[in-house]
């Protein structure tokens, strides 16, 4: 671990599975009570000086990008061991960790003028919250982890990061890379399992916590912040919506449906989750999205030419396998797919579910693995209800030939980002985040940047 700039090795271990083999692959440090008090008053003792740097925090952030393409395989080899994606996609993550940190090293917090005569110099200014708390998932698990700490830090906030217990390797390997960039106790990498999570939330150090997981962990931090009023930042879950309109090429569509639906196994907070079609192309979509599925090539992500790897534990490929037979027994058809695959690893083959509707468990639940509902509707109005008739509101997307029908549909989607003729797709400065259950505040661009700061108004009387 990365404690107060010098490295920890910890008293205590837990494995780290290699999900693709079903073997241990490492170890990480199991943080005690001690270690996380040093790693939060040592993110406490260097806040006042690492807030007023601001030199010293863009040259930071630079060194890290240049820190993570230095060893860019290496990094990318252990997330793919540790998590399970194709290397290629280990090596994107990476790209757009690199992207980020450079882009917050030059950003520029806001500063206003609201007045400005003979009477007063009033300005808002933004000033750096405190210590943060920044609890990161398995899914993207460096790329998650920099999404939170580069603003942070760019802020003059110091942090204190726990990575997913699944997925610890790669962040702390990036805490040993940096250690030498930062001074002594902005940036702390700490490992553990939930209840260190829960310690970070509780603890009186930090003024903030950014959380990326699931729904019911988010409430969890909630809790544990409020006797506190600490500020949360939270990300969470998504049951993304793809409605197909009635003009959609059925082939050219499903291709980008299947690879928005499928990237990283299905394991995306903002991946396609479930698609509604046009009745008249009900049959054509799913051929050809049951033809990109049969064609996959699933395997162990450090191989080359796989397109999926495995999911990343055990008890998400029982949660997938679970929604599945779940679904059958409501009288879903199994176009292809639907079985766990024989042999060592958490692999499950791409399947595309049809004859379903809403009310089954894997449309109204967030999946997370290789397996979609393919549904049909007859009227827009009818399938945005049904659409938007969820807790979810992370993510949606329109698919049409006419791109101004298809904005003021998605213009109608409870989501926090809606897409026209894509998914996924952002571009440097874009704000990210959902509604309703899928979160609270925003990350990414300029609003991510603010989202670790107060307002302050300043007002000097002229005299």
């Amino acid at each position: 671990m990365t404690i107060a700039g010098r490295s920890v090795p910890g008293t205590a271990f837990f494995d780290v599975e290699n999900p693709a083999t079903g073997e241990i692959y490492g170890q990480a440090p199991e943080c005690t009570p001690a270690e996380l008090d040093k790693a939060m008053n040592a993110a406490e003792a260097a806040f006042g000086s690492w807030r007023e740097n601001d030199k010293s925090r863009r040259a930071g952030l630079l060194g890290a990008a240049d820190a993570i393409e230095g060893s860019l395989e290496e990094l990318a080899s252990l997330i793919t061991h540790e998590q399970g994606k194709p290397l290629a996609e280990s090596r994107s993550e990476l790209a757009d960790a690199m992207s980020d940190l450079r882009y917050y090293a030059h950003l520029e917090l806001p500063r206003e003028i609201i007045r400005d005569d003979e009477r007063a110099l009033v300005e808002v200014v933004r000033k750096p919250v405190g210590p943060v708390a920044a609890i990161t998932p398995w899914n993207f698990p460096l790329g998650t982890a920099v999404v939170k700490l580069a603003p942070a830090l760019a802020a003059g906030c110091t942090v204190v990061l726990k990575p997913s217990p699944l997925t610890p390797l790669a962040c702390l390997r990036f805490g040993e890379l940096v250690r030498e960039l930062f001074p002594a106790g902005v940036l702390n990498i700490v490992s553990g399992g939930n209840d260190l999570g829960a310690a970070m939330s509780e603890h009186p150090v930090p003024r903030q916590i950014s959380f990326t997981g699931s729904v019911a962990t988010g409430k969890k931090i909630s809790l544990a912040a409020a006797p506190d009023l600490k500020r949360v930042t939270l990300e969470l879950g998504g049951n993304d919506p793809a409605i197909l309109l009635d003009d959609v090429d059925p082939e050219e569509t499903a291709e980008s449906i299947f690879a928005n639906a499928f990237v990283n196994c299905g394991q995306v907070c903002v991946a396609i989750k479930r698609v509604y079609v046009p009745e008249r192309l009900y049959g054509e979509v799913v051929d050809a999205l049951v033809v990109r599925a049969k064609a996959a090539s699933i395997g162990d992500g450090s191989l080359e030419g796989v397109d999926l790897g495995p999911l990343t534990s055990t008890t998400q490929l029982d949660r997938v396998a679970g929604l599945v037979e779940d679904a059958v027994a409501q009288g879903a058809k199994l176009a292809t797919g639907g079985r766990r695959i024989d042999g060592p690893g958490h692999f499950y083959e791409p399947t595309i579910l049809t004859g379903l509707d809403d009310g089954v468990r894997i449309v109204d639940e967030e999946q997370f693995g290789p397996a979609l509902p393919v549904m049909s509707y007859r009227d827009i109005d009818e399938v945005i209800e049904r659409a938007n008739r969820t807790h979810f509101g992370l993510g949606a997307s329109v698919w049409t030939r006419d791109a101004a029908r298809g904005n003021s549909v998605a213009r109608r989607m409870d989501a926090g980002t809606a897409w026209v003729n894509t998914h996924q797709s952002a571009v440097p400065g874009q704000p990210f985040g959902g509604v309703k259950w899928s979160g609270i505040g925003l990350e990414g661009g300029p609003w991510g940047l603010i989202a670790f700061t107060d307002v302050q108004a300043l007002y000097t009387a002229n005299r």
